[in-house]
């Protein structure tokens, strides 16, 4: 990390300057924790480019900031469409880049109570589609107009079924094929996976937005899931239990 020359605001204002200028580029939005105010001074800085048409990634190479550039459909190829790792002034920041076209439908698809799942690096549970409504409603606009919308009834209703129903298949088939054969980190990964997904069931249930997994258990009331994974070992019978009390867990979430 190297020396850091500007102050908040001061970088905030350069970082913003450069990425509104890349070609296509419409808005800029300041996301995660520094939106949010729950920031600390190690936190990095999550910037998004909302572009309309085509977009470049040597275009942001060009800039000269130290770092990772993806090209487009570089983390997936789904509405998390690629970005970057960078250094900027000693401070860590990453771009994510969001098609308007994409995130206009989704917007769309989401007022009508519709959504995909996708799956999604570092996301145990994977992502909605609408994550980036979400990101539109909580995000901070620096540079551009973009609209800010409520959570949709329509989603609101819809969304925690399909949420719960993932979670219920996870859990009968660690049930059904992997507690019966003492394999204990595969249920393990079903426990903690139908704990997302009921999290987000919970969360989607009460209208409130999800744009990762950092504090998703916390959120739902969900921490509890801990004391069962750690109670797991290779044995038929506690892993079938386990299974059980994750059903009763969830299930008055």
């Amino acid at each position: 990390m190297g020396e850091r020359f500007m102050d908040e605001e001061a970088f905030l204002a350069y970082v913003t300057k450069q990425l509104a200028a890349l070609p296509g580029v419409r808005a800029v939005t300041l996301g995660g924790s520094r939106a949010q105010g729950t920031h600390t001074a190690a936190s990095d800085w999550d910037f998004a480019v909302y572009y309309r048409g085509a977009f470049d990634p040597a275009d942001l190479r060009a800039v000269g900031w130290p770092g990772q550039v993806s090209e487009l459909g570089g983390w997936g190829g789904g509405v998390f469409n690629g970005g970057a790792w960078l250094t900027v002034e000693g401070r860590a920041i990453d771009v994510h880049y969001r098609d308007l076209d994409v995130v206009e439908h989704e917007l769309a698809e989401a007022r009508a109570g519709r959504f995909r799942w996708e799956p999604l690096m570092f996301h145990l549970a994977g992502i909605p589609s609408y994550l980036v409504v979400a990101e539109l409603a909580i995000n901070r606009v620096l540079h551009g107009d973009l609209p800010r919308p409520a959570y949709p009834p329509a989603l609101r209703a819809e969304a925690p079924g399909s949420w719960r129903e993932r979670a219920a298949l996870t859990l009968a088939y660690a049930k059904a094929n992997h507690a019966p054969r003492a394999q204990a980190a595969e249920v393990a990964g079903a426990l903690v996976t139908a704990a997302m997904y009921t999290a987000h069931a919970v969360l989607a249930a009460r209208g409130e937005w999800v744009t990762n997994e950092k504090t998703l258990l916390e959120r739902a009331g969900l921490r509890a899931v801990d004391g069962i994974v750690a109670g797991l070992r290779p044995d038929a019978e506690v892993l079938a239990g386990a299974v059980r009390a994750a059903e009763v867990l969830f299930a008055a979430a």
